[in-house]
């Protein structure tokens, strides 16, 4: 049996490379060999405990690789083709994906409707931080890599990307609104990126790292404020005249963020919400206007699927947006344990991390 080096789940504290099987594929799948993954927030609450998985799952969702074997019913792809994977790998065939939420498709239509049932590796079947990935429904989710762009270039595609989009998307932002963005690590930077695409004037961000503030310059931002230097609340009502931000993306999954996004948003603006939250959320009286501010609150899961790739890969190559920036740091996959500690405890001005097995 042919055997491969993965990042395996042992249990909450520990993650650490062992030998697997290289996965058997079937039908409608497909095996890519892995040219570079990375780590996610998401995978920080799987080591940390904070998000269960079962002992032995390969973790990791970010793929960019190279097609080693295609299954028999795939079509329209060979063997030896770069492309990549979304997190949200569905199958289009739930209730929910069907009815325009594929994030959400729980694998079949007989599981009905579940959330975060879209997210299959690294969560309910192994990931990509390994040497290789069993992608299934290849049909439906492998997007072929346009020619002369890098690695580096799309592996903020399956999921930072999308899901930064995403919020930005989501938050109904119109041409000429003003919109703030808390929290600019690489979700929070991409949604920032997404509002200034989608129209946004005027675009304030938030956060307590220089250094990220000043990438979000550079991808759009026109107000960088420090947390920890000034009230953000007061602030950007004044900057508003007091009206409010017309749309605010909370990106971190926080109360104090998520009750800033909501105190700052004018009546009838919208919250968009990203972040991951690990505990109960409490929604202030005032802040909420007692239920009569018309105030809408969204939140959206990573879309996946071949054509959102492909969306996004057409920003990447027409230049839109610049995301290398993002990819702060390279580890071969036999450091991931490196790797980890370094993300987790976000030294080094460390945003993302590539991984190169």
């Amino acid at each position: 049996m042919s055997m491969m080096k993965a990042a395996v789940f042992v249990e909450p504290g520990r993650i650490e490379l062992q030998d697997k099987p290289i996965p058997e594929i079937g039908p409608n799948d497909a095996l890519l060999r892995i040219t570079t993954t990375t780590i996610c927030g998401t995978d920080v609450h799987i080591l940390k405990g904070e998000y269960p998985v079962a002992t032995g799952l390969t973790i990791g969702h970010e793929p960019v690789g190279i097609i080693e074997k295609i299954g028999r019913n795939v079509q329209g792809y060979r063997e030896g083709q770069r492309v990549i994977a979304g997190a949200i790998c569905p199958n289009f065939s739930s209730y929910a994906s069907q009815d325009g939420h594929a994030a959400q498709d729980g694998g079949c239509s007989c599981h009905g409707y579940k959330a975060m049932g879209g997210w299959r590796f690294g969560n309910s079947i192994d990931g990509t931080q390994a040497e290789y990935v069993l992608v299934p429904d290849a049909q439906a989710n492998l997007a072929p890599v346009p020619d002369g762009l890098s690695d580096e270039q799309v592996l903020m595609c399956p999921d930072i990307m999308s899901t930064g989009f995403a919020g930005a998307e989501a938050a109904n932002i119109k041409i000429g609104d003003i919109v703030v963005v808390f929290a600019q690590g690489p979700i929070g930077l991409c949604a920032t990126a997404g509002a200034k695409l989608r129209g946004a004037s005027s675009i304030i961000v938030v956060d307590r790292v220089d250094a990220r503030l000043e990438i979000a310059r550079q991808l759009g931002a026109d107000v960088a404020l420090n947390f920890e230097q000034v009230d953000v609340v007061d602030e950007v009502m004044r900057l508003t005249g007091g009206r409010g931000v017309d749309a605010s993306i909370e990106a971190l999954g926080l109360q104090t963020t998520f009750e800033s996004a909501l105190r700052v948003l004018k009546p009838g603006g919208t919250l968009s919400s990203l972040g991951v939250y690990s505990t109960d959320l409490r929604i202030p009286l005032d802040a909420f206007n007692a239920g009569l501010g018309d105030k809408r609150i969204v939140t959206s899961l990573c879309p996946g699927g071949k054509e959102r790739m492909r969306r996004l890969m057409n920003m990447v190559e027409s230049q839109r947006v610049d995301l290398r920036s993002l990819v702060t740091h390279h580890y071969p996959l036999e450091d991931i344990g490196a790797a980890y500690e370094l993300f987790a405890n976000q030294r080094d001005g460390v945003l993302k991390v590539a991984i190169k097995p």
